[in-house]
């Protein structure tokens, strides 16, 4: 019975933060480690600790495969490279950086447990993302954040693997480190892959939209738990799974599977999402007895760590991020210098005119150019389809220039959370000072959504940096997206005989089918894109009816 007073006051407590942060500028996770803590205090209220395996296995997964399915493709096929950076490069330059710092500033604090902390304290939160999100920055920002949070935990944690390996050990090779995270990440991702081509092929069979729901609701784990038994990352498997799914939902799965789908998903991330951060406050107290107890350290010193290497944190990032700026500025000249080249070609190919005129000198013609004058019939398709991606990528780079204010917001928003606390807790109980280590990452934790993520937008409102369209801009895209969608639409042949009802099914349908296109070219937004499958997915769910 007090498990279900408990679990019932814990859900009550998730739906009013939810509803009352915005109204009173509270971001809503600040709002539940806070009513966590609280609880927390009464003598009366048994210390809480959570197997941080319940977390690690049994709430990221579910909440980072939710968040990949919403994930879109195509911002996370144009930046890849550079979440990819996020994801690997910069944990491994954390989790080194600040275990050297964390060892000059905790001398008793051997290097391999240094940098064991070190990678507690360098993944990103994917749940604080959304803290950000709501602002209404660059969906270019968002995308690399996004991305970012969805890939680092793996990192980090098989970092943290190694290092209390090493710790035991008397020498470890960097071979062997690079060896294990690529394993844990390709082999992560192969599962992830394969589970997610079932996924759509199995609901794509299921007529009933609920039982669809339970099926999915089982996809994270399905991704993850065959990953964790063969020691990759079954976090990666579930990120995996869940940009396939989502990459292929819009084709493979009813409009009804869809839309039941999002609205239940939703559900679950919020419920998930709530829990975490009242456990983090929850846990807190329990924490501070730990340390308390043992006599080792004050409170006063782990705080004073604590800020201090939350500090160093956002100085690594801000180190990282400077020279990410730099290559993609970059990258952005190099593109714009060939995007004369790329329209001649396909202003070429477009007329049907040669591309190689005759007189052209040899050696003036790339082996390029000449392998695709000589293509034709379906391969020259393929090529109209690639350089027209390759001129929206051009246009998607030059539109939405990232300088040192965005670069400000991608460090500033790189919070820690809920996955740092559940990694401190695997921590070995042989340990030295455990639990003044676990108390330096609760603080991290906390202390970076309170002054990062209540901050954040005063930090906004500061530096201004690239906001997201406007309402006139959305409008203007959605216009031209229906114009679009008419005219792939008009060339698609209609039979003569058919009734109203399936004139108009026949018609949503040819309209999914051009979207399925429009996406993939990238030539309209993702936003612009999934606002007209939804209502292009009612529609013809109240035709069916």
């Amino acid at each position: 019975m007090e498990v279900l007073v408990v679990a019932t006051l814990a859900l009550l407590a998730i739906a009013v933060s939810t509803q009352m942060g915005p109204r009173v500028g509270i971001a809503t996770p600040l709002i539940l480690v806070g009513l966590g803590y609280l609880a927390s205090l009464p003598h009366f209220v048994p210390d809480v600790v959570v197997n941080p395996e319940w977390i690690l296995a049994g709430v990221l997964p579910p909440l980072l495969y939710g968040a990949a399915v919403a994930m879109p493709t195509t911002e996370f096929r144009r930046e890849f490279k550079q979440i990819s950076g996020l994801s690997v490069a910069l944990v491994a330059m954390t989790t080194v950086g600040m275990g050297f710092f964390l060892h000059w500033l905790i001398p008793d604090l051997t290097l391999p447990w240094a940098f064991a902390l070190g990678a507690i304290l360098s993944p990103t939160d994917p749940v604080a993302i959304g803290i950000v999100k709501k602002l209404g920055i660059s969906p270019r920002v968002i995308a690399l954040l996004e991305g970012e949070s969805l890939l680092n935990d793996a990192t980090a944690l098989v970092l943290l693997r190694t290092a209390v390996g090493a710790a035991a050990a008397t020498t470890v090779a960097v071979w062997s480190v690079a060896w294990d995270l690529l394993f844990a990440i390709a082999a992560a991702a192969l599962i992830g892959w394969v589970v997610g081509l079932v996924n759509v092929r199995v609901r794509a069979k299921v007529t009933d939209p609920t039982v669809n729901t339970v099926v999915s609701f089982t996809v994270p784990f399905l991704a993850s738990i065959p990953a964790e038994f063969l020691h990759a990352s079954g976090l990666v498997a579930a990120v995996v799974a869940g940009l396939v799914t989502g990459s292929q939902a819009t084709s493979r799965l009813s409009p009804q599977h869809r839309v039941s789908d999002m609205q239940n998903w939703r559900t679950v991330e919020l419920v998930l999402e709530g829990a975490v951060y009242l456990i983090m406050g929850l846990e807190l107290t329990a924490v501070v007895h730990d340390v308390q107890e043992a006599h080792s350290h004050s409170i006063g010193s782990a705080v004073v760590v604590a800020l201090l290497a939350l500090v160093m944190t956002l100085v690594l990032r801000a180190g990282y991020t400077v020279p990410l700026l730099w290559g993609m500025k970059r990258a952005s000249r190099r593109a714009q210098k060939v995007s004369p080249r790329v329209e001649r070609v396909r202003s070429r190919l477009a007329s049907g005119e040669p591309l190689l005129p005759p007189t052209t000198p040899t050696p003036q013609v790339t082996r390029a150019l000449r392998r695709l004058a000589a293509t034709s019939g379906p391969d020259r398709e393929a090529i109209k389809h690639r350089l027209t991606r390759y001129a929206n990528d051009i246009d998607y780079m030059v539109q939405q220039p990232l300088g040192w204010r965005e670069g400000v917001v991608v460090t500033w928003s790189g919070m820690r959370g809920v996955a740092t606390i559940a990694a401190a807790q695997t921590l070995p109980s042989t340990t030295p000072g455990r639990s003044y280590l676990v108390l330096i990452a609760f603080i991290v934790a906390i202390g970076s959504l309170v002054i990062q993520g209540g901050t954040v937008s005063r930090v906004l409102a500061w530096i201004k940096p690239a906001m997201g369209p406007t309402p006139a801009e959305v409008a203007a895209e959605r216009k031209e997206l229906d114009h679009a969608l008419a005219d792939l639409v008009a060339t698609q042949p209609r039979p003569l005989a058919l009734s109203e009802k399936d004139a108009r099914l026949m018609h949503v349908r040819a309209e999914r089918e051009g979207l399925l296109q429009l996406q993939a070219l990238g030539t309209f937004s993702s936003d612009a894109l999934e606002a007209r499958l939804h209502a292009i997915d009612v529609e013809q769910l109240h035709l069916e009816l």
